[in-house]
């Protein structure tokens, strides 16, 4: 009887050698293909079904969070030039209320591309007042004067967006 025990090559990689194992699959796995939880390695697949289970969102969540965060965030745009220097203090308060008010319109649930949607709606909602002013800058109006409100309306744009997808980026489901 030989006592060598037989090489074991990775599953996803035939030709590299390991004897690593995924703790819920048993599958062969090399240091590229595993994943460290916090209690074992994985493989990716198993991973990956695991955060599954964290994706909760319905169909129609999706278009609930674009359109309300579309409609808040162009309703705050439309008040930065009355805000001025307050938009610094304003805009990550007024963030975090929508990120909130579409967390209690969708009951919490999560999706995988929830976050980043929302997060395209807030530019989107804040972009027709930040293309105005360039407009206006363009066709003659005060240029000090449209220069602050752009600045404002910039500030805004940047705050809210990165605001509403930290608050709603949540748990990572890759």
């Amino acid at each position: 009887m030989s006592d060598t025990l037989p090489t074991l090559y990775c599953a996803n990689h035939p030709t590299v050698e390991t004897s690593l194992r995924c703790k819920t699959c048993e599958k062969l796995i090399c240091p590229k293909c595993a994943v460290l939880t916090p209690t074992c390695y994985s493989c990716r697949e198993c991973v990956s079904r695991q955060q599954k289970i964290f994706e909760t969102a319905f169909w129609y969540d999706y278009p609930l969070t674009f359109f309300i965060v579309l409609i808040l965030t162009y309703i705050g745009s439309r008040l930065i030039p009355s805000l001025g220097f307050f938009t610094i203090f304003l805009a990550p308060i007024a963030g975090v209320g929508i990120a909130e008010a579409v967390r209690w319109i969708t009951k919490r649930r999560r999706g995988k591309r929830l976050f980043q949607l929302a997060a395209l709606a807030a530019v989107l909602g804040a972009l027709p007042m930040v293309l105005q002013l360039i407009y206006a800058m363009f066709m003659g109006a005060s240029f000090l004067s449209v220069l602050w409100r752009l600045i404002w309306q910039a500030l805004y744009l940047f705050t809210i967006t990165s605001t509403i997808y930290y608050r709603l980026k949540g748990i990572q489901i890759k």
